[in-house]
């Protein structure tokens, strides 16, 4: 009996991409190939199955029906099938990423969950570096890095992971004496307490509570999240920071100042080189990263 012809696997891989991210320009980005060569192999899957895959819309891409049903009948299979290869390819031979990681994120976010990619690729180590500006180490001292920006470079590999809003974060007793409703003069008088990657969060915060450039309060610097959040807990100041730092921090001497919708200007991105992704170590993790939703 012969056997059935198989679609290029790099096909697959592109096609998964899109569909997951919705995007050929993120998909190109985290495949580390041109658009035009991510356009050549979906081309060739269309050509391949004899069906239009996605219907395209300027830069967003959707799937159609068909589309819809190889994806839900090939991706689970394509995971499967890179977390097997990835598992027999481990040996005794140690793989090492040099990962720069800010402090809040490394111990709120990435800590917790790095046991599970222990548990998959027990071969592979990481260091971690925590100091302040990792991109310029970049090729040199690190690997890759997850940092915090409101507009990472273009000539990076580039992958958002996340969203956020920006929270005033007090001690509970320093929130309960400020109210619910924002009071510019009240608030011109406190110390606040600033990240030095965060600056342009708390502009847009003294927008929403009416403070504008009017009043200018005392504005104390931080680098690092940890201490920051200890600054408030201990009644230092107004710490202007992420819900989700308030939220993963599980401190009950904290709270949250107003309830307001500010919108952050800045998200966690993972970055690195694109040359980069082309090594094991920075692959996998970046693979882990992405599919964990950390």
């Amino acid at each position: 009996m012969l056997s059935r012809r198989l679609p290029p696997l790099r096909s697959l891989e592109a096609f998964v991409r899109i569909s997951r991210l919705g995007s050929a320009k993120a998909a190109a980005d985290e495949l580390a190939i041109s658009p035009s060569a991510l356009s050549r192999r979906l081309s060739a899957l269309e050509e391949f199955t004899g069906k239009k895959l996605f219907n395209r819309k300027h830069q967003a891409m959707t799937l159609t029906e068909d589309g819809q049903a190889l994806f839900e009948a090939v991706a689970p299979i394509l995971d499967e099938l890179a977390e097997q290869i990835g598992r027999q390819m481990a040996d005794s031979k140690i793989m090492r990423l040099r990962l720069g990681v800010m402090p809040l994120f490394g111990g709120q976010r990435l800590m917790p969950r790095l046991p599970e990619l222990r548990r998959l690729y027990p071969t592979l180590h990481i260091d971690l570096d925590s100091s302040a500006h990792p991109v310029p180490k970049l090729g040199d001292t690190l690997d890759a890095a997850i940092t915090l920006a409101d507009e990472p470079d273009a000539k990076l590999h580039c992958v958002r992971l996340d969203h956020n809003r920006v929270h005033a974060i007090a001690s509970r007793q320093l929130v309960k004496e400020l109210g619910d409703v924002p009071d510019p003069v009240k608030l011109s008088k406190q110390s606040f307490l600033l990240h030095s990657e965060m600056v342009k969060s708390f502009d847009v915060w003294r927008e929403a509570t009416g403070m504008g450039d009017k009043y200018l309060p005392t504005v104390d610097h931080f680098d690092s999240g940890p201490l920051l959040l200890e600054a408030a807990a201990q009644g230092l100041g107004i710490a202007i920071m992420h819900g989700d730092h308030i939220a993963r921090s599980n401190d009950n001497r904290l709270a949250t100042l107003y309830d307001l919708n500010v919108e952050s200007p800045y998200s966690y991105w993972f970055v690195c080189k694109p040359r980069a992704l082309e090594s094991r170590p920075v692959r996998i993790f970046h693979d882990w990263l992405v599919s964990a939703g950390l």
